[in-house]
């Protein structure tokens, strides 16, 4: 009893400190910019949209730029952050492999893929208008999901990790050596835009992208969140599995789609920002333990808020200068990744 209350209050302290992180971090993205203006009157315009009521009453210019641009923006990355968190979280725990995250298994390259050809072709597709891009990516990333599904049950006749992991490094290496061939043919006035797009950013993202974005959030977020006991079960192996009278081959599949939503969709609307998917599970694993259960909620608020703040370096460190996110997560996200590996081999050799 006594430790199922320390447990329980640990778990608490946790969600509580995640959730002030969260709050913490979204107050500073929409309140930190180039012009200036008061916690107070950024809170009121955004509770004034949100309720409908008349709480600001300053200049109009900074209700556009708080409503129209600055909280559209954070919105975009916090969701983001949380895709590639929780994507990241499934894959390890379900490929039971601590170096897969959602470039792994070839869906984001796929993503990637599909949005430099839509911006290479300059596809715009009848009715879709600007979201051609993002339609693009995410179908992309499909596509790639089926194919390495179909080279997996072709090399193995069945879902072994081991075999969908190699099937998917095959295909990223492959679609990365596409891209390359298309930035080699861009035009000089293409190259910059689709180079910048493969560093990822955020930025002029607004409400249309948060409309993208959204239903496919919440779709394979759902689909996550009801296999946390199948994600316990399949961290043990596919025969413990079994055993637990868990339909290994079938929730592999549906797991696998859920993290595929969440990873073609994130990157067709943000480009290619690695380490989050990656990193961040690692670290909530580190403070939470290994129970899905806590892993996939808690990436979603780790994740989300570390990808507003990364977005927030990145446009003022160089201000007015701004940098890709993907860049910015890339530095930060070596060095911990690297401390993070090194302390556990060091913890299983027994060397502390």
């Amino acid at each position: 009893m006594i430790f199922k209350n320390i447990f329980f209050n640990k778990t608490s302290i946790l969600y509580i400190g995640s959730l002030f992180i969260v709050c913490t971090s979204v107050i500073m993205g929409v309140f930190i910019g180039t012009v200036s203006l008061t916690v107070g009157d950024t809170i009121k315009i955004i509770i004034g949209h949100l309720t409908g009521l008349s709480l600001y009453h300053g200049p109009e210019n900074m209700d556009l730029i708080i409503w129209q641009i600055r909280f559209p923006r954070v919105l975009v990355a916090f969701l983001v952050g949380a895709s590639l968190s929780i994507a990241g979280a499934a894959f390890q725990g379900l490929l039971r492999n601590s170096l897969a995250d959602p470039y792994t298994i070839g869906v984001s390259s796929g993503a990637t893929l599909g949005s430099v050809m839509a911006i290479y072709f300059h596809w715009s597709i009848f009715g879709l208008s600007i979201f051609t891009l993002p339609v693009v990516g995410i179908v992309s990333g499909f596509i790639t999901l089926l194919l390495v599904f179909g080279i997996t049950k072709l090399a193995s006749g069945n879902l072994a990790n081991e075999t969908i992991i190699l099937a998917g490094i095959i295909l990223s290496s492959f679609m990365s050596a596409l891209i390359s061939l298309i930035v080699a043919l861009s035009p000089e006035e293409d190259v910059r835009q689709v180079l910048y797009w493969l560093m990822g950013s955020v930025s002029m993202r607004g409400w249309s992208h948060i409309q993208i974005l959204g239903p496919f959030f919440l779709v394979g977020t759902i689909m996550l969140l009801l296999h946390v006991k199948e994600l316990n079960g399949l961290a043990f192996g596919d025969q413990s599995a079994q055993f637990m009278g868990i339909d290994v081959k079938k929730k592999k599949r549906i797991i696998l789609i859920g993290a595929s939503v969440l990873t073609g969709a994130a990157v067709s609307v943000s480009g290619a920002i690695g380490f989050v998917g990656l990193v961040i599970p690692h670290v909530v694993r580190l403070v939470a333990g290994a129970n899905h259960k806590h892993v996939l909620p808690l990436s979603i608020l780790i994740g989300g808020s570390y990808l507003v703040l990364a977005d927030l370096l990145a446009r003022t460190i160089l201000e007015p200068r701004e940098l890709p996110i993907g860049v910015v997560t890339a530095l930060i996200g070596s060095p911990i990744f690297t401390l993070l590996l090194v302390k556990e081999r060091m913890r299983k050799r027994g060397i502390s």
